[in-house]
């Protein structure tokens, strides 16, 4: 247990953004999820739309920290060319 002052001040600061990053990354997974889904289902146009939807959020939890920017933009490169795969 840490026992300074700035040691117990960033115990609860680091248990703060945790529940934070946790719900983005939560966040971006259903994302991610509706978006298989419509591929799965062979609706192009509700894929597409899924995906636009969600980048945007997806990129919010790189900027925020949330995310590595190299996972997200290859998870992006992957579900763009299964939906432009779906011809």
């Amino acid at each position: 247990m840490a026992n300074h002052k700035s040691a117990k001040k960033r115990i609860r600061h680091t248990a703060a953004v945790t529940v934070v990053n946790n719900d983005r990354r939560s966040r971006a997974r259903t994302f991610i999820k509706k978006i298989e889904v419509a591929v799965a289902g062979g609706d192009k146009v509700a894929a597409a739309a899924a995906l636009k939807e969600a980048q945007p959020e997806m990129m919010r939890g790189v900027s925020k920290g949330a995310f590595h920017k190299n996972t997200i933009s290859r998870k992006i490169s992957r579900l763009s060319a299964s939906i432009k795969a779906m011809a």
